[in-house]
């Protein structure tokens, strides 16, 4: 089956929702040759990632992952695709202890650094939290704390079958796109960032198709997969499978303009340091401000707030108040404990 789905697209045509997901399932349940995963994960570069193709493939891993059980209908997951090579500190992971603070659950699915020397895994092991806390426990976070940190290498265990093919591959395929629209807890809202502007409609697309309820997909104009404060951002929003795309201008939610240099990061270490400075409201600058932003959104995505300016005070009120940095101390502890 993966043999037809790869002849199909080094012959330019397409493939079908249900052809890519029959060629991921191959690779996912083992069935797959080294040779045929590097050459179907070729030619889905080559031919270009549809909708359809992201969408067969995401639903191929979700049935392949472990689940985590979420009972909150309006919970968010605040992710991104990576790849931007900005170097930024790591926006989301701060976001999602100010979405949680502001009293909306958050299912935080990530990894290790994709184009960065600190992704999600990286810092959030800085800040005192154990990767490798039980499906169990993680259930248990979602429910008393109403946060948890979903590791992607330990829930996504069929992944290992493409890992050694990838990385001799070397460049960016389909897969690196698959992970955030996989959360283990089965989230339809929240934010996904993506590296380029061309895939926010594909991406929404894509979204739309596999049951999302109110989810923003966000491109910064200056690069990021974040929504920016240093230029405008591109959202296609999906709210009960209608899709809206618009600008966001940080200037007109009253934020002031940043520079690159002032959202920049480093290594998980200083990243931490940073992290933990906005939300114990030490940090009242550009790094706070771009928090605020991406909070608010999924915030809004939440069900908490109507409006960017309503989320974004919410956003504020979490620091302030203590309790975005309560989250972050709460899950610590709960995650060390067995």
């Amino acid at each position: 089956m993966i043999k037809d789905a790869i002849q199909a697209l080094i012959e330019g045509k397409t493939i079908a929702r249900d052809e890519a997901y029959r060629a991921i399932m191959t690779i996912m349940k083992g069935e797959a040759t080294p040779a045929q995963i590097g050459g179907f994960i070729a030619a889905v570069r080559m031919h270009g990632e549809t909708p359809e193709i992201i969408a067969g493939a995401a639903q191929a891993m979700r049935e392949n992952m472990v689940k985590i059980r979420c009972d909150d209908p309006n919970a968010v997951d605040i992710v991104g695709t990576g790849g931007d090579g900005a170097h930024t500190f790591n926006i989301s992971t701060a976001a999602a202890f100010v979405t949680a603070g502001a009293g909306v659950t958050v299912a935080k699915h990530g990894s290790y650094g994709v184009s960065s020397k600190c992704g999600s895994a990286n810092v959030l092991s800085e800040l005192g939290i154990n990767l490798q806390y039980s499906p169990q426990k993680m259930e248990e976070c979602l429910e008393t704390i109403g946060i948890a940190f979903l590791f992607a290498q330990a829930l996504h265990p069929a992944m290992k079958y493409a890992a050694a093919p990838r990385k001799e591959l070397g460049f960016w395929s389909l897969f690196n796109i698959l992970g955030p629209l996989c959360n283990p807890a089965g989230v339809k809202n929240g934010v996904l960032g993506v590296f380029s502007s061309k895939l926010v409609p594909v991406i929404a697309d894509a979204c739309a198709q596999l049951g999302a309820s109110h989810l923003f997909v966000v491109h910064g104009n200056d690069g990021l997969d974040e929504i920016t404060t240093t230029t405008t951002s591109l959202v296609t929003e999906i709210r009960r499978s209608k899709l809206e795309t618009y600008e966001v201008q940080p200037a007109g939610l009253g934020l002031p303009p940043a520079c690159t240099a002032d959202i920049t990061g480093g290594e998980p270490a200083e990243n931490a340091k940073i992290v933990r400075a906005i939300l114990a409201g030490k940090e009242k600058g550009a790094k706070r401000d771009i928090v605020l932003l991406n909070a608010a959104f999924a915030i809004m995505a939440g069900g908490k707030a109507k409006t960017p300016p309503e989320g974004i005070q919410l956003a504020a009120e979490s620091i302030d108040s203590g309790a975005a940095l309560e989250k972050l101390e709460l899950l610590a502890e709960a995650s060390q404990q067995k």
